[in-house]
């Protein structure tokens, strides 16, 4: 039992560090191809999250899931 509750957390740790490296890459995607600050790459996302909310929100557990809740 106390293998599968180690395994969990690892594997929650570990989903949490993929979607913040998934971040970063975003965001020094948006900064090398549109030549964009830091600050406007976060603004950009955050933007395109809450339209994709507002337009569709039945995606928004997805959303919230690939990009984080609320920042």
């Amino acid at each position: 039992m106390p293998e599968r509750i180690c395994s969990g957390i690892f594997s929650f740790i570990n989903f949490k560090s993929q979607k913040k490296n998934t971040m970063q890459e975003l965001i020094d995607k948006l900064k090398a191809e549109a030549g964009l600050t830091d600050e406007q790459a976060k603004q950009a996302i955050s933007t395109i999250k809450n339209y994709v909310v507002e337009k569709f929100p039945m995606l928004e557990g997805a959303v919230s899931n690939i990009f984080g809740a609320a920042e």
